[in-house]
């Protein structure tokens, strides 16, 4: 069983308040019997555009010293951490990635998102930090486990590829928060208020159809998902956990921080409708069963 730990609190760009609440949060789910902690995309640093305009004059020093910290912290609590933040490239913008701490402080890989979001000439993600090029999948408990961040979730073959490596839990790190009063009267004008009803009063499109396609993405391809979002005001939509079978069995209210507890049993069996035939639709065998060679199959332009 892997006892997880989902966090969500509000970011900003004061690296010293985010390594604040993550150290309280470490705390708190060491008391709570947690194995690992998860975070939410760029937790640490802050994000930009977001939480802080861009990264120029950032603090490298106290960003190293922060994520030291948090390395000692979890060595000494016996506590794995997935905590999102940025990764420092020589001569380039930076990374925006998600660090795989061990119980033990070992630092045991890095994932760097590889769908950064937007044309690189304008104010979107790509004006701010490099593309990644790799999967990264990690053992915890005995549990296979994968990671990816927030524009990475409208990239369905990105779910397909992790499942092809065994990946029982995602750990899939956001930043739907921290929105300013304009445009998120903009956000919600976008969706149509008429629309709104039909969303359970939700009225962004983040809020709209990042946990939906959690709960997708979680019953297509039979993983648990940990969805760890800022709480920071306005924030699209809590910090969630979805069973396999795309069932959401907790969630952190919007716009508060708190820690979603989840216990992960992989021996136990929830529904899962597309077990026969997923690995071979994977493979590019669009069908189930046997394909047919019949005369009238073939024919499709008559009744």
């Amino acid at each position: 069983m892997l006892r997880i730990a989902t966090s969500a609190f509000p970011m900003n760009a004061d690296i010293g308040s985010n390594a604040r609440w993550i150290r309280r949060h470490l705390r708190e789910a060491a008391n709570a019997g947690a194995h690992v902690v998860h975070f939410p995309e760029c937790a640490l640093a802050g994000y930009a555009p977001s939480d802080r305009p861009n990264y120029d004059g950032f603090d490298w020093d106290e960003l190293l010293r922060h994520s030291e910290g948090v390395r000692a912290l979890a060595a000494e609590l016996s506590i794995a951490v997935v905590m999102g933040s940025i990764h420092r490239l020589d001569y380039r913008k930076p990374h925006n990635s998600v660090y795989i701490i061990g119980p033990d402080g070992a630092l045991l890989d890095r994932y760097d998102k590889l769908f950064v979001a937007g044309p690189a000439d304008d104010q979107e993600e790509l004006a701010h930090y490099c593309s990644g090029s790799h999967f990264c999948t990690f053992t915890l408990q005995g549990v296979t486990c994968g990671v990816l961040i927030c524009h990475d979730y409208r990239y369905p073959e990105l779910y397909r590829q992790y499942s092809r490596r065994g990946v029982q839990v995602m750990f899939h790190s956001f930043h739907a928060g921290g929105i300013a009063p304009g445009p998120w009267e903009s956000m919600h004008a976008g969706t149509g208020a008429e629309n709104h009803g039909h969303h359970h009063g939700v009225g962004t499109l983040p809020g709209i159809t990042m946990p939906a396609t959690m709960i997708s993405m979680a019953a297509n391809n039979y993983v648990w998902i940990s969805a760890s979002n800022s709480s920071r005001p306005q924030s699209c939509w809590g910090s969630i956990m979805v069973r396999p079978d795309g069932v959401i069995v907790g969630k952190v209210p919007r716009n508060r921080s708190g820690l979603l507890i989840t216990d992960v049993d992989p021996s136990v069996q929830h529904y899962d409708s597309t077990r026969a035939w997923r690995d071979r639709a994977i493979d590019g065998v669009f069908h189930s069963g046997a394909a047919i060679d019949d005369p009238r199959a073939k024919d499709r332009t008559s009744f």
